[in-house]
């Protein structure tokens, strides 16, 4: 099993990152990896169970479920359900925290999952650098906090 692990500081208050975060169904508008995404049969995007269809730039179509949501946590989990990725049994899960002394946020990214054997350290490096990286930096700059 792979385990991904990447966390940031951001200079924000947290309240103000999980207004972004919390919406399931919004990371089109701040990952620049994916070009669309919409919640399957009309459900809202913090419903438990809610599915996210959405497609990266290069056209490929992934799907995701909401598995937890919690405001009082400001944490959410989800699972792959399909992509064209062989990362099997995928779970990830999302955890912010204040750090008062400057009244910013701990990001907190994890997750676990299997590979076809050989394949480990190349889609722990995507998974790590692609997305859990790149969607960091882009939350960095949809909010306006490069240089801060």
């Amino acid at each position: 099993m792979v385990k991904v692990v990447k966390s940031t500081v951001l200079p924000a208050p947290v309240e103000a990152v999980w207004d972004v975060l919390r919406d399931f169904n919004g990371h089109d508008r701040w990952h620049p990896i994916v070009r669309d995404s919409v919640v399957e049969k009309g459900w809202t995007s913090d419903r438990i169970g809610c599915v996210r269809r959405f497609h990266l730039q290069d056209g490929s179509e992934l799907r995701e479920q909401l598995l937890t949501l919690s405001d009082a946590d400001m944490a959410f989990s989800y699972c792959l359900l399909d992509t064209p990725v062989p990362l099997l049994n995928y779970v990830a899960h999302v955890r912010l925290a204040p750090v008062t002394d400057g009244d910013m946020t701990f990001w907190h990214w994890e997750s676990r999952f299997d590979t076809p054997a050989g394949r480990e350290k190349e889609l722990r490096q995507m998974v790590a650098e692609n997305v859990y990286q790149g969607g960091m930096d882009a939350i960095r700059s949809h909010m306006g906090l490069e240089g801060a």
